[in-house]
C-alpha cells in the first residue's frame, strides 16, 4: 500500500512539472493554470473596486502604461506562438492599469492583469525603464512563479489542491495568492523568491527587448531603485530577493542574449 501510494504521489509530481519559456528550468505547478487565473479574476477585480485607476483618456502616465504593456504583451504572444507555446497564453485576456498609489509597486497576475502604481514612475523616469519593469512583472506571470510560489506554499501547510472551488474558498490559499503577487504589501518586484526574481529579470530584459525597446536601460533602471530603496537591507542570504549588486552582474551577464531579440521600435 505504501509503494502504491509513493509511486502516485510521483506520478502526481511528474504530471505537476513544467518548464519556464527561455529558460527551460523545470518547476513544480501543483495548481491548474484555469484555476490560478480565476483566482486572479477574482482578486483584480476586488482591488480595481477599492483603488483610484488613472484614465488613459485624460493622463499621458496612464496612457503610456497600456502601450508598453500593449507592445510587450503582443511580442510575448508572438514569441510563444513561435515556439509552440501559445496554449501557454491562449486564454490571457491582457489588461493594463495605472492606480493612485505612492507604493512603489506593480505586479502582474496570471491571465496577464497587469497594474503599475503612480508611485514608480518618479523612478522609471522614462517609457523604457517602465518597459523594463512591466517585462518583469509580465515574466513571473509567463513563468508561473505565482504557481510555483503557491504550491510550495500549500503543500509544506498540508493543504490539499482540490480544486478551483477549494482555493477559493480557502483564506489560506487566497493570503498566499495575494503574497506571491505582492498585491497591497508593498514592492511587488521583490514579492517573489531570490530565483524567481533573478528568473524574471532575465525573461523580462529579453521581452522588453522583443517589444523594441533597449534592455540596457535596464541596468541604470535598477541602479535609481537601489538609490530609492529605504532603509536598511539584509544581507543576500537571508533575504527573499537579490541584492542589488547581484541582480545587477546578472543583468550585464544576460544582455548579450537579449540584445539579440532587440529591433528598435521605428
Amino acid at each position: 500500500m505504501q509503494k502504491k501510494l509513493l509511486l502516485i504521489g510521483s506520478l502526481a509530481f511528474m504530471m505537476a512539472c513544467a518548464r519556464v519559456p527561455i529558460t527551460g528550468r523545470s518547476q513544480l505547478n501543483l495548481i491548474p493554470e484555469s484555476t490560478m487565473q480565476s483566482m486572479a479574476l477574482q482578486e483584480y477585480q476586488t482591488f480595481l473596486t477599492t483603488n483610484k485607476t488613472v484614465s488613459s483618456a485624460t493622463s499621458k502616465d496612464a496612457e503610456m502604461v497600456k502601450r508598453v504593456g500593449q507592445r510587450i504583451s503582443a511580442a510575448v504572444t508572438r514569441y510563444m506562438a513561435q515556439n509552440n507555446l501559445s496554449a501557454e497564453v491562449a486564454n490571457y485576456k491582457w489588461e493594463f492599469n495605472l492606480v493612485d498609489n505612492k507604493e512603489v509597486n506593480a505586479w502582474c497576475m496570471p491571465g496577464g492583469k497587469v497594474v503599475v502604481y503612480t508611485g514608480l514612475l518618479p523612478v522609471t523616469q522614462n517609457e523604457t525603464a517602465l518597459s523594463c519593469v512591466m517585462g518583469h512583472e509580465i515574466a513571473h506571470a509567463i513563468a508561473r512563479h505565482g504557481n510555483e510560489r503557491m504550491s510550495q506554499q500549500l503543500v509544506s501547510q498540508g493543504i490539499q489542491v482540490a480544486g478551483q472551488v477549494a482555493l477559493n474558498r480557502n483564506p489560506t490559499a487566497q493570503n498566499a495568492f495575494l503574497q506571491s503577487f505582492g498585491v497591497g504589501s508593498g514592492l511587488g518586484l521583490l514579492a517573489f523568491s531570490r530565483k524567481d526574481e533573478l528568473e524574471a529579470d532575465h525573461l523580462g530584459v529579453i521581452f522588453m527587448a522583443m517589444a523594441g525597446y533597449n534592455p540596457q536601460e535596464a541596468i541604470p533602471f535598477w541602479k535609481r531603485m537601489a538609490s530609492a530603496s529605504t532603509g536598511s537591507k539584509p544581507p543576500e542570504l537571508t533575504s527573499t530577493h537579490p541584492s542589488d549588486e547581484r541582480r545587477i552582474a546578472q543583468l550585464q551577464t544576460v544582455m548579450p542574449e537579449a540584445m539579440k531579440y532587440y529591433q528598435p521600435i521605428k
